[in-house]
């Protein structure tokens, strides 16, 4: 019995955790990006259930523990660029184009070859770049509301050192506590506290196409899908890419008229449900991913209630609280892009464009970002040395975002299930 109930309890904690980190981050972009409050309420609520749709799907379909969340990553890119000229019609009319992308990678391996092409430091830096605006607002908080902020950030610390998976929903839990008792009861009438379906007709402009859709599914591909790959190879697992694509980007597709902005393989949480702690045999472990799919889709439920909260609480306070969750993954992206003393100057360029935040020609930073390190790295490649004792050796290519991260090849997506991964044992 033990054995049936424990991958169910790792994808219960999973779904938990994987909501509870990040829906203030989903919030926040959503409502950057022009939605209202119902609107970004369904948003979220569609999120939650095409997560769960795929998840059960992949993980009983495939026997893997492929667990799907939305784009952490492509939320906090919302919060950056802002609302698209055209407001959010436009920006679902984004959604939906990136969706399309995720599917054409999924179905044209070339297209997903291309994407993990992008060299890892450019790739790293635009995303600490988009990144960066959230991450700061924790110290922003501290100075515009000391004594709200301060018990969200102390909570924060407290659990990050000895309970770390649950930091980050511990601050929740000390945000929503601060929201109530300094928000005055009549805040919340008239709230929708149950959500509903918000359909909006998209609309399309090549501004938003060229600078909200193409970062969005570069960001969704480079930080949530390949190391969500990249998670299940360093478990043992064969999963495959093309399948995987190609459900997540139609659930994307399904999401986006009702304000949903991505659907993707989970990075972060990814662990949770692939690792040891959720069943000592993998080949049972994919009940916890379908586990956390259904959790996930219950979940969305309380959208209303999330948004209604967020809607009455200070702004500076729900950034702060998204910014905790993204610590780090901002640690990992500059991690990834200054690693290599070769780019580490096209890195930095690139950052320091995504995180300026200029528009041009109505395109937002981080595609001028991707284009300024690229053209970095074009300019300043180093020619093969002419043979001879002193010279120096050829510098190393730089290798794609899928090696770097040992992902498998992308030329044949569909792999088997299994590349006969090792039997784990309680305690490994």
């Amino acid at each position: 019995m033990a054995g049936r109930v424990q991958p169910v309890l790792a994808g219960v904690v999973t779904a938990l955790v994987g909501f509870a980190s990040s829906f203030t981050v989903v919030l926040a972009g959503l409502r950057a990006a022009g939605a209202s409050d119902a609107q970004a309420a369904s948003g979220l609520l569609a999120l939650c259930v095409a997560c769960g749709l795929a998840a059960a799907w992949l993980g009983w379909r495939h026997r893997i523990p492929m667990s799907v969340a939305w784009s952490t990553p492509g939320a906090a890119l919302l919060v950056a660029t802002g609302p698209p000229l055209g407001g959010w019609p436009v920006a679902v009319g984004a959604f939906l184009v990136s969706g399309a992308l995720i599917v054409a990678a999924g179905l044209f391996p070339p297209l997903g070859r291309a994407v993990a092409a992008i060299p890892k430091p450019v790739a790293g830096a635009m995303l600490a770049g988009v990144l960066l605006p959230l991450c700061t607002a924790p110290v922003r908080a501290l100075v515009e509301l000391p004594l709200v902020a301060g018990p969200v950030v102390v909570g924060w610390l407290l659990l990050h050192r000895f309970a770390r998976r649950w930091a980050v929903p511990g601050a929740l839990v000390v945000a929503v506590a601060a929201i109530a008792l300094t928000t005055p009861p009549a805040g919340l009438t008239g709230a929708a506290l149950v959500p509903s379906v918000t359909l909006t007709a998209p609309a399309w402009n090549v501004s938003a196409l060229v600078g909200l859709a193409l970062p969005l599914f570069l960001v969704t591909m480079a930080a949530q899908n390949v190391p969500g790959m990249a998670v299940l190879v360093g478990y043992g697992y064969r999963p495959p890419f093309g399948a995987a694509l190609r459900a997540t980007g139609l659930a994307s597709l399904l999401a986006a008229p009702a304000g949903g902005h991505a659907v993707n393989l989970a990075a972060i949480t990814a662990a949770l449900a692939a690792g040891p702690d959720a069943h000592p045999d993998p080949e049972r472990r994919w009940v916890a991913s379908v586990t956390a799919g259904v959790g996930l889709a219950l979940l969305g439920l309380g959208a209303g209630v999330g948004t209604a909260l967020v809607a009455v609480a200070p702004p500076i306070l729900i950034e702060a609280v998204a910014g905790l969750a993204l610590l780090g993954a901002l640690a990992t992206a500059l991690a990834s892009a200054v690693t290599d003393p070769e780019t580490r100057e096209a890195a930095v360029v690139t950052f320091v464009v995504t995180a300026s935040g200029v528009t041009l020609i109505g395109v937002g930073g981080a595609f001028w970002g991707l284009v300024a390190g690229c053209l970095m790295l074009l300019l300043f490649r180093r020619r093969p040395p002419a043979d001879g004792p002193d010279q120096p050796g050829p510098a190393a290519p730089e290798q794609p975002a899928s090696a770097a991260l040992g992902q498998p090849a992308l030329a044949a997506p569909d792999q088997p299930a299994f590349a006969a991964p090792e039997r784990s044992t309680r305690g490994s």
